[in-house]
């Protein structure tokens, strides 16, 4: 272990520093179920490896811009597969702008509930909003080409979009939609747990809850703490290797990056669901595929 692995594993362990003396440490009373970020196709696949459950995106599965002939399709797919769809990322397309000067709600709201409406059908009830491109206060960091981006007034219309959004889905009682912070160069609005719980405090719904992303924090250097933290707002977490951004198990040598924020999790008695969700061609070749999901979900094991 070098001088920077060493300080990065250090911090992560003082910030779980207090998690057993706070009254909340247990240990789960049901397990962690394990899952992974792939197109529905490869859902018998992963029910052979031996994964809970498989996690899709938005778009492909409900098509919230296509009309009932291609969604009763899609539904009767869903409703087929060998192991649950349990939740979906990628809500709103880059399309849509939810804040800056051009943000406009309406369409962003449409394409929402319609998706929303459709997951609840099908009995998928955790929709993670992440959605960069939707959210992303635009503008210019250095003010050089154009203004600054102005993100308090961006957080002010996210947390306004939200509060619309769950008023709209109040009556889907089980429906949650969960914020997901994104390390700061990939977002500009949320980039920590604290500040995902500050949105779903300020819009006071149950409708809205948060996910966690194991690797972004890792790579914002957020200390496990924050799920501690979290813990009455905390619904799934995403994970991917924390030097290359590819599926879980990789290098057996970063695995020990992990470790601290999954002792944080077993802490609060998390029983929900941890998807591996690496980059653009993270999962690796298409014929290494099943090898290296079996890799992952071996890793993920040792780990909860």
């Amino acid at each position: 272990m070098n001088r920077r692995e060493f300080l990065f594993s250090s911090a992560a362990f003082a910030g779980l520093a207090g998690c057993a003396s706070s009254g909340s440490a247990k240990k789960c009373g049901g397990r962690m179920l394990i899952g992974a970020c792939r197109p529905v196709s490869d859902a018998a696949l992963m029910k052979s490896i031996g994964y809970d459950f498989i996690e899709g995106q938005v778009a492909p599965c409900f098509a919230p811009d296509k009309g009932e002939e291609e969604w009763k399709r899609l539904r009767d797919e869903i409703l087929a597969l060998p192991i649950p769809l349990r939740c979906c990322n990628s809500f709103l397309p880059a399309k849509f702008r939810v804040t800056g000067p051009n943000a406009d709600f309406e369409p962003a709201l449409k394409y929402g509930e319609i998706a929303l409406r459709r997951a609840a059908e099908v009995g998928v009830n955790l929709i993670v909003f992440g959605s960069n491109g939707a959210r992303t206060v635009p503008g210019d960091p250095l003010g050089l080409t154009g203004p600054k981006p102005d993100t308090e007034k961006g957080f002010v219309q996210f947390v306004d979009f939200c509060r619309i959004l769950c008023d709209r889905i109040k009556d889907l009682d089980r429906m949650e939609v969960l914020v997901e912070p994104l390390r700061p160069n990939g977002d500009n609005l949320i980039n920590f747990v604290w500040q995902a719980r500050q949105v779903c405090d300020e819009v006071g719904s149950p409708r809205l809850k948060l996910i966690a992303d194991l690797f972004h924090m890792m790579a914002g250097r957020e200390t496990p703490r924050s799920l501690v933290e979290a813990k009455g707002l905390l619904r799934h977490c995403h994970i991917a290797d924390w030097q290359t951004r590819n599926f879980v198990g990789e290098k057996p040598e970063t695995v020990f990056h992990m470790r601290p924020y999954f002792e944080a999790l077993k802490s609060i008695g998390f029983a929900g669901g941890v998807s591996c969700e690496p980059g653009k061609g993270g999962w690796g070749r298409p014929e290494d595929l099943a090898k290296n999901l079996e890799t992952t979900l071996k890793t993920l094991r040792s780990l909860i």
